[in-house]
């Protein structure tokens, strides 16, 4: 069927959903042994060095933890007025710790907050209790969401991190896997009100908390996410930010300092900030319309079947051009969702991206008796005339 084409310049958007960090990454130098660079909206890895290796993530395994919580938060497996009781098990943890005491109740808020900002063990182990009842049920939910995610490399033996339990060698994950479910919490908007809180206070102000990330107060645009140490781990670190509508998430694991971390993870940060950008198609692109044969209504102007971010290269954004072709006709019946074109974005003459152009809503078939009537009042009017 032949379509006409309609060539529209400088339409600020590409899809690069086959990017890779070896065609992409800067000649970065980093301290981290393993890194990540993602891009948030449409999981574009921009850099990876040793991003599949296994390794211990240290209480950067929280953010699985705090990812269960707020989908059990939005499937109303628990709520946001619930209190959470310290179990003995959960008073007992070590590391970082709000020092639950056996019996302490603790409302939903003070919990999240208190595993957000001071990474408490104490406090994870509660809300997992919470959810599943004991940590060892929580786990295999973590290790089952892990897969459902694609994270192959990831297996989880608790819900803190903390690797003084005899099978804590088998607690692994790699910064890929990190980037993954990173992404994943960060689409529930509600956790950002915890990750960008520098300092704060529980227990009606009396016990003081100090976000372990300490580019929440030095990096511009972070939105998180979560530190880890531990002498096996290293320094680890899944960092988030956002400036001018893009986010990135820089994962980085195993540093030999603290200092490192944020280092590494900073670097990497700026290089997704310098390099690439984000748009979303052009609600200005017109879009002609296609013509219904023995349709109830004439003609349906189609729309992009999805509007997803794109991303681009910042060098490239000012030479990009849409092709816009649509099917000249098309046979009633037409099902929304029908395919009735192709959206085309090129740069310097390479494809980037199809988007189908769909139709928007249903238009049914003219019956026999609606052309019957048509043309009886077709000929009325014709004898109107003479």
């Amino acid at each position: 069927m032949w379509k006409r084409a309609f060539c529209l310049l400088l339409v600020p958007l590409l899809l690069l959903p086959w990017l890779t960090a070896g065609t992409l990454a800067a000649e970065l130098e980093i301290a981290a042994p393993s890194a990540v660079l993602m891009e948030a909206a449409t999981g574009t890895v921009l850099y990876e060095k040793n991003a599949h290796e296994q390794l211990a993530p240290a209480s950067v395994t929280k953010i699985m933890t705090l990812l269960l919580v707020m989908e059990a938060l939005e499937n109303g497996r628990i709520t946001w007025d619930d209190t959470v009781i310290a179990s003995e098990a959960a008073a007992g943890k070590g590391g970082s710790q709000v020092y639950l005491e056996v019996g302490e109740e603790m409302s939903m808020d003070e919990m999240l907050k208190s595993v957000v900002v001071s990474s408490a063990n104490d406090c994870a182990t509660a809300l997992a209790e919470h959810i599943a009842g004991s940590e060892a049920a929580f786990v295999t939910m973590m290790n089952q969401r892990a897969q459902e995610l694609g994270m192959n490399d990831t297996h989880f033996v608790n819900c803190t991190g903390l690797d003084d339990e005899p099978d804590a060698a088998e607690h692994l994950t790699s910064a890929y896997d990190i980037a993954v479910m990173s992404r994943e919490l960060l689409k529930h908007d509600d956790i950002r009100r915890y990750t960008t809180i520098w300092m704060d206070t529980v227990r009606n102000g009396e016990f003081g908390l100090a976000n372990t990330n300490k580019l929440v107060r030095f990096y511009q645009g972070t939105t998180g996410l979560k530190t880890g140490y531990t002498s096996a781990a290293g320094h680890c670190l899944s960092a988030s930010a956002q400036r001018d509508g893009v986010e990135y998430i820089a994962v980085v694991l195993h540093c030999s300092s603290s200092g490192d971390r944020f280092q590494s993870a900073k670097q990497l940060l700026d290089y997704g900030f310098a390099n690439y950008t984000l748009a979303r198609p052009d609600p200005a692109v017109e879009v002609p319309q296609v013509l219904v044969v023995l349709g109830i209504q004439t003609a349906i102007t189609p729309v992009a079947s999805r509007d997803d971010p794109i991303l681009i290269e910042k060098s490239r954004q000012n030479a990009i051009s849409t092709r816009v072709e649509v099917d000249p006709e098309v046979r009633a019946p037409v099902e929304a969702g029908q395919r009735l074109g192709t959206m085309t974005l090129l740069a310097e003459g390479e494809t980037l991206a199809e988007i189908p152009l769909v139709a928007p809503e249903p238009v049914e078939r003219r019956t026999w008796w609606d052309l019957t009537c048509e043309l009886l009042r077709a000929a009325c009017f014709c004898g109107e005339d003479r």
